[in-house]
C-alpha cells in the first residue's frame, strides 16, 4: 500500500473509530462487538507502524478511549489521567507482551503478576480527603471526566468514610490525608435481572445489558433513582495519595484498600510466570458465567511500583498492565430479513433481522451487516441459519451463514437502489468507497438523524430534544433545519397542542435550548453533522481556528495544515461550508445568539512548539503530571519513552535508568530540574 492509500484508510479508520467511541462511550448504545471495534483499532496500529509519518497525536492510538460526557453534570479534571489499556487476545500476545516489557526492564530481572478480572462496567474514580468520601468522577476522557458523587453516594458497597485496620506494624493504620481509589461500577446480574422484570411489569422498554443499565443509572439527576438499581463496586487501583503509608507493590496496595473497608474482588491472583497468567485467563475464558457479574477478559499487572515506573506508558496506556480479552461467544439463529437503515449523512447500514437468540447476555434480535460488500462477502441470505457473534456483551454482528442449513434455491439478497424513505430517493456508491448513500439532502431520515444528533449530549446538549421530540415536532411541521430549533419559541400555541407536551415539559425544553446557545464552539461544529468532523475533529478544528467564521473562510489547504486534520477530512469541512444551504442556515444561527467563538490562545507563551520533552523521576517543584502539563501548556510534547525525536530527557530523584540510558546512547541532552525550568521559560537548551 502506498502512503496516499495508507493515508486515506487512516482517515476512514480514525473517522469510524470516533464514531463508535461516541456510541459507546457518549451514547451507551454501541453498535459493534468490541472484537469489531479491537480490529479496527489493531488495523489502525499496523498502519500507523508502517508509515509513522501519519501518526498525530489525536490519533486513537494515542488517546485515551472514551469522551467526556457533558450532561448537566459538572466537569472534573483527574488528579492523576484515567489510562485505557492496550489488549491481548490469545496466549502468544500475552507472551510477547511479557517479552518486550523483559527487555525494557533487562535481562534476568524477574517480574511478579498481579491478575484482576475485567468486569464488564464503569471504571470510576473516588476521592477522600482526611478519611471522608468527597467525590466521585467518571473516567471521561482520561483526563477529564463527569462529577457523579451524589448518585455514587448511594451505592452502598462505596466506604463513605475511611476507617484503617490497624494491624501489626503501621502499613494500615494511616488515614491518608488525600486518597484516590479506582474502581469498576457495575450493576450485578441478578439486580439486572430484576430491574428488566419491572420493567416489563410496568410496559417500559427493557434495557439491554448490565453494562449499558449501569452507566444509565449514574446519570440519572435524581440520586434515588440511581439508589435503586442496586449498584455495587469493585477497587483494582490506587490512584493519587497524600500521606499514609508507602508502598512497593501492587498487591500491598490492594491489601492497604481492602483494610480500610474498600471490596477489593476475592478472585485477585499474585502469580509468579506467564505461563501461570495464562493459565489463569484459561480458566476464567470457560467459567466467566459462574460470577454475579460479567466480565469481558483479565487484567494483567506488573506487581512491583518500581519496575512499573522505569515502564511508564505509552501516550494512552500503561506499559506495566494489559487486558486479555475473551473470545466472543456465538450463536447460530433464522435470519428472517435484512433492510437498510439511512444515517444522518446519507449512509445506508443493512442490518439483519433476526429469530431473538439469547447470547452473550442478552437477547437479540438485530445485528449490523455493516456494508454492501460485508453482505456479499459473507453471503447471508433472507432465510438463512446464520451465526451471531457476540463479544464483549454489546451489539452483535452476524458472522455468516451455516451453509450446510440453507434451503434449496434461497435467492442472494440485493442492496436496494432507492431510500427506504417516502421520497424513494437515489441511493449511489461513489467510486472507491465502501458505502452506499441516499444524497437526497431532504431525504426526512437523514434530517431526523441530523437533529437527533444535534441536540445530543456529545454536541450541543439540549435535554428532552431526543429522537421522540424530534419525530414529533418534525410530524407537526416545526422543524426542517438546526435553526428552526432555536425558532421554536415563537410556535408555543403549535407546541401546546400537540398531545404529551405540557407548559412544564415545553418551558423545561426552551432553557435547554436557550443553555445550549453557550456551548464551546467545538460542540457546534460536531453537532453541524460535518462528515468526518466527530468528537474528537470538532474540538480540535475550534482550537486551532478559534472562531466558525473563521474555518468557514478557510480553504482546502489551510483547514488540511492543522495538526491532525487530514486531506479528506478538509475536503469535507470546506465543502459543507462552500454549500450555499449551509451558508444561510449559518447566518440564521448567527441571529439566535449561538457562540461561534472559539477558545482563548494560550495563556502562556508557546516556547515548546515542536519539542518533545521526557520527564523521568520525581522533581520538587512539579508533580509528574504536573511537569508533562507545563510541557503541554507550552505547545510540546510530553511522551513517556525516549527516542530519536526526543528533544531532551528531564531527570529528577529516583528516575527510570532505562530512560537515562537510551538518552546517553542516542545523544539526547539530559536536564536537571533547573535546566528544565529554564527550557520551559525560554524554549532553548542550554548550552
Amino acid at each position: 500500500m502506498d502512503v496516499v492509500r495508507a493515508q486515506q484508510r487512516v482517515d476512514e479508520l480514525r473517522t469510524v473509530i470516533a464514531h463508535h467511541d461516541r456510541r459507546y462511550y457518549e451514547l451507551d448504545a454501541p453498535e459493534v462487538s468490541d472484537a469489531d471495534y479491537d480490529s479496527l483499532m489493531r488495523e489502525l496500529r499496523s498502519l500507523e507502524s508502517e508509515f509513522p509519518a501519519l501518526v498525530v497525536a489525536t490519533s486513537p492510538t494515542q488517546t485515551v478511549r472514551g469522551l467526556p460526557v457533558f450532561t448537566s453534570f459538572a466537569e472534573v479534571e483527574h488528579l492523576q489521567p484515567m489510562m485505557s489499556l492496550d489488549n491481548v487476545f490469545d496466549a502468544e500476545e500475552l507472551q510477547g507482551w511479557g517479552a518486550r516489557n523483559a527487555k525494557l526492564l533487562g535481562d534476568g530481572v524477574p517480574a511478579r503478576f498481579v491478575c484482576e478480572l475485567k468486569i464488564d462496567g464503569l471504571a470510576m474514580s473516588l476521592l477522600y480527603r482526611d478519611g471522608v468520601f468527597v467525590r466521585a468522577a467518571t473516567r471521561g476522557d482520561g483526563r477529564v471526566g463527569e462529577d457523579v458523587t451524589e448518585n455514587v453516594r448511594t451505592i452502598p458497597a462505596i466506604p463513605k468514610r475511611i476507617v484503617p485496620v490497624v494491624t501489626d506494624g503501621a502499613l494500615f493504620g494511616e488515614v491518608p490525608s488525600l486518597l484516590e481509589v479506582r474502581g469498576e461500577v457495575f450493576m450485578p446480574t441478578e439486580a439486572f435481572a430484576s430491574l428488566n422484570r419491572r420493567r416489563a411489569e410496568a410496559g417500559e422498554a427493557l434495557f439491554v445489558n448490565p453494562r449499558n443499565s449501569a452507566a444509565g443509572s449514574l446519570r440519572q439527576k435524581d440520586p434515588s433513582v440511581t439508589a435503586g438499581r442496586e449498584l455495587s463496586f469493585l477497587s483494582y487501583q490506587l490512584g493519587a495519595i497524600e500521606g499514609g503509608p508507602s508502598f512497593g507493590a501492587h498487591s500491598e496496595t490492594l491489601a492497604f484498600l481492602a483494610n480500610c473497608g474498600f471490596p477489593v474482588s476475592p478472585e485477585i491472583r499474585s502469580l509468579d510466570t506467564l505461563d501461570e497468567v495464562s493459565s489463569f485467563c484459561t480458566y476464567w475464558t470457560e467459567h466467566r458465567h459462574v460470577l454475579p457479574y460479567d466480565i469481558d477478559g483479565v487484567v494483567v499487572k506488573i506487581d512491583d511500583l518500581s519496575q512499573r515506573r522505569e515502564l511508564g506508558n505509552t501516550s494512552k496506556a500503561p506499559r506495566w498492565a494489559t487486558a486479555f480479552k475473551f473470545p466472543p461467544e456465538e450463536r447460530t439463529t433464522l435470519l428472517r430479513a435484512i433492510e437498510v437503515s439511512v444515517g444522518r449523512t446519507g449512509r445506508t447500514t443493512p442490518f439483519a433481522v433476526l429469530e431473538p437468540v439469547f447470547v452473550g447476555g442478552s437477547t437479540v434480535a438485530m445485528a449490523t451487516l455493516h456494508n454492501q460488500d460485508q453482505v456479499r462477502l459473507k453471503d447471508v441470505r433472507p432465510g438463512d441459519t446464520v451465526v451471531v457473534r457476540k463479544a464483549g456483551d454489546v451489539i452483535p454482528e452476524v458472522v455468516g451463514p451455516v451453509l450446510s442449513l440453507r434451503p434449496d434455491g434461497l435467492p442472494e439478497w440485493e442492496f436496494p437502489t432507492t431510500c427506504p424513505c417516502p421520497m424513494e430517493s437515489m441511493l449511489v456508491r461513489p467510486e472507491g468507497e465502501s458505502d452506499t448513500r441516499c444524497v437526497e439532502p431532504r431525504c426526512p431520515h437523514q434530517r431526523w438523524a441530523r437533529l437527533v444528533h444535534f441536540g445530543s449530549r456529545g454536541a450541543m446538549d439540549i435535554e428532552g430534544f431526543g429522537e421522540k421530540t424530534v419525530s414529533t415536532f418534525l410530524d407537526a411541521g416545526l422543524l426542517a433545519d438546526f435553526a428552526d430549533i432555536y425558532a421554536l419559541r415563537d410556535r408555543l400555541e403549535d407546541i401546546r397542542r400537540i398531545e404529551g407536551f405540557g407548559e412544564v415539559s415545553i418551558q423545561n425544553l426552551l432553557r435547554a435550548i436557550e443553555g445550549s446557545k453557550s456551548r464551546p464552539l467545538g460542540y457546534l461544529l460536531i453537532g453541524l453533522n460535518i462528515r468526518h468532523v466527530g468528537g474528537t475533529m470538532g474540538h480540535v478544528l475550534a482550537k486551532s481556528f478559534r472562531s466558525l467564521d473563521a474555518l468557514a473562510a478557510s480553504s482546502v489547504e489551510e483547514i488540511a495544515a492543522t495538526e491532525g486534520v487530514g486531506g479528506t477530512i478538509a475536503a469535507s469541512v470546506a465543502e459543507w461550508f462552500g454549500d450555499q444551504a449551509n451558508q444561510a442556515m449559518i447566518e440564521r444561527l448567527r441571529g439566535t445568539g449561538l457562540n461561534f467563538d472559539g477558545p482563548p490562545p494560550p495563556s502562556v507563551p508557546q516556547t515548546l512548539v515542536g519539542l518533545s520533552i521526557v520527564v523521568t523521576g520525581s522533581l520538587d517543584g512539579f508533580t509528574r503530571d504536573g511537569a508533562e502539563e507545563a510541557i503541554s501548556a507550552r505547545g510540546g510534547k510530553a511522551p513517556g519513552s525516549v527516542s530519536k525525536k526526543t528533544t531532551a530527557v528531564v531527570v529528577g530523584n529516583d528516575p527510570g535508568a532505562g530512560k537515562v540510558t537510551k538518552a546517553t546512547e542516542l545523544g539526547v541532552p539530559v536536564l536537571d530540574e533547573a535546566a528544565f525550568r529554564m527550557l520551559l521559560e525560554t524554549g532553548k537548551l542550554p548550552a
